[in-house]
């Protein structure tokens, strides 16, 4: 490379001559890129050539990102909610409302609200991208498939002031707080995963678009779809772990322990592999697949895991005529 003058030419605009210290600094400050050229001024017979083409420059330049996918165009304004977690084990959120914000929420999660709050059922989510009645009949309908009511409640300070609402897990774990303005606008879920959020984030249906998704994915067969711009609050069983995946990096996890996962991210259900290990390895026959790019939360007691365990000793008990868990340690009748 040559010490002397350079010029540099960004969007057509040509700037120069500059020494190659100066052009460094710009790469450095941000103003130069890939996209730019260069030409040597001490070459006799030279050409413009790509800043990354010069070694001694491309060594200063930031490595090439992925380009992104286009961002959302058909994304809600949610209402700005202020919101505070309490509790360890069996948690409750309180969200505190201006005059006039609302959020919605799963019937039955009601945990307390202050007088200045009203209660409303809507068909559907309550979001405001719907329209007319046939909008919402469908978003409710979509509702029915994940197992749902048709209904969603929306709880709205009506007040002179700042109002508190809260909403309460349905049992043993973590409620997980997610802005979907940082993941894209999109979050998908288990069906039972959504807790409560702000008015105006949709609550809808995602169909797996592979066969074997479909035939074996258990749980993860209908998944919810958290889509708008605003805070929504999921729940999950045991411990929650978040994790980002990298590009191609791939987890396999049993498919109740999955919790919720960003767009970017692909989702698949394979065989475990081995007569023996799919029958008598008591871990199912299918795994959960995930590969990145994107961010996963997983749960460590997924509900059913936990019912069907209770359900388990209670039959046990039953046949024994003990009618105890304790008979197991040798204390029941």
């Amino acid at each position: 490379m040559s010490e002397g003058l350079w010029y540099v030419a960004v969007n057509g605009k040509q700037e120069g001559p500059m020494p190659a210290t100066q052009v460094l600094e710009r790469i450095a400050a941000g103003k130069l890129d890939r996209a730019a050229y260069v030409y040597d001024a001490a070459a006799s017979a030279g050409s413009w050539v790509p800043l990354s083409s010069v070694p001694a420059f491309s060594a200063s330049l930031q490595p090439a990102a992925a380009r992104p996918p286009p961002p959302p165009t058909n994304l809600g304004t949610a209402d700005e909610i202020d919101y505070e977690l309490f509790g360890e084990e069996m948690q409750f959120v309180e969200i505190t409302l201006d005059p006039h914000e609302a959020c919605i929420a799963e019937a039955g999660a009601l945990m307390y609200m202050e007088p200045g709050i009203e209660m409303e059922t809507v068909f559907g989510d309550g979001s405001q991208k719907q329209g007319g009645f046939m909008d919402k009949l469908f978003s409710a309908g979509k509702r029915m498939l994940t197992g749902e009511s048709l209904f969603m409640t929306v709880f709205g300070n009506r007040g002179g002031g700042r109002q508190k609402v809260a909403f309460a897990s349905p049992y043993p774990g973590k409620i997980i707080p997610v802005d979907l303005r940082q993941h894209g606008g999109t979050l998908l879920c288990q069906k039972d995963a959504f807790l409560c959020a702000a008015k105006g984030i949709s609550v809808g249906v995602e169909f797996s678009k592979k066969l074997g998704t479909g035939l074996f994915g258990g749980e993860g067969f209908i998944l919810q779809k958290l889509e708008g711009s605003g805070f929504a609050f999921m729940h999950a069983g045991g411990m929650v772990v978040s994790r980002e995946l990298k590009a191609g990096e791939t987890l396999r996890l049993d498919t109740g322990c999955l919790v919720a996962f960003e767009r970017s991210v692909n989702y698949d259900v394979q065989f475990v592999g081995g007569i023996k290990t799919a029958l008598f390895g008591g871990e199912g026959l299918f795994f959960a697949t995930l590969t990145g790019p994107g961010r996963i939360w997983i749960q460590s007691l997924p509900f059913s895991r936990l019912a069907n365990r209770i359900v388990g000793e209670v039959r046990r008990g039953s046949q024994t005529g003990a009618g105890s868990v304790l008979q197991g340690f040798g204390l029941g009748e």
